[in-house]
């Protein structure tokens, strides 16, 4: 069981259960899944790009990433429906739990001019989005090796009812929201 899960199961869910006064245990927010989506708009002309685009998530999350197709033809875009456009990757479980500790204790402080991610990026679901703007800042990728800067979407989805829940729950994980 890694780290971030124990820390899960003791401390974090007993601050919970004292703040919001859960009767259940079962009522206790938790991390459901995290999903990394990397949007490669060159794909269309540059087959290669989606390629490596693939490889770096892969390399990131030690999980092999489905490649995402355009659902609609887009003429002004110049997509065609079917078209592969993306790949993502869904985490659940001990890799889930890795992930989130090493974005952040590792990755996120090593952003420039990092202040802190948004406090109010959640989607009114107790689901929170954030922006990467550069593959760079995972320590696994090796900055000789890139053949173009990409970024990414990381979604935390939780089980909490509101934002006020995941934006404590993601808290308490760690996460560094900006003042």
């Amino acid at each position: 069981m890694t780290r971030l899960k124990e820390q899960y199961m003791n401390e974090i869910s007993a601050a919970m259960q004292s703040k919001f006064g859960y009767k259940n245990v079962m009522e206790i927010p938790k991390l459901d899944k995290i999903v990394i989506n990397m949007g490669v708009g060159e794909a269309k002309e540059n087959a290669k790009a989606l390629e490596s685009a693939v490889k770096d998530l892969e390399i990131i999350t030690g999980q092999k990433p489905v490649i995402t197709k355009a659902k609609k033809s887009i003429a002004n875009f110049k997509i065609r429906e079917g078209l592969a456009i993306g790949c993502k990757v869904t985490l659940r479980g001990d890799k889930m739990y890795e992930f989130a500790d090493r974005l952040i204790n590792l990755a996120l402080p090593r952003v420039r001019d990092f202040r802190g991610v948004n406090p109010n990026a959640f989607d009114g679901r107790g689901n929170y989005a954030l922006g990467i703007k550069e593959q760079l800042i995972f320590p696994e990728i090796e900055y000789d090796k890139v053949d173009k800067v990409r970024g990414m979407d990381v979604i935390f989805v939780t089980t909490a009812k509101t934002d006020e829940e995941a934006r404590e729950l993601l808290r308490l994980f760690g996460m560094p929201f900006a003042k």
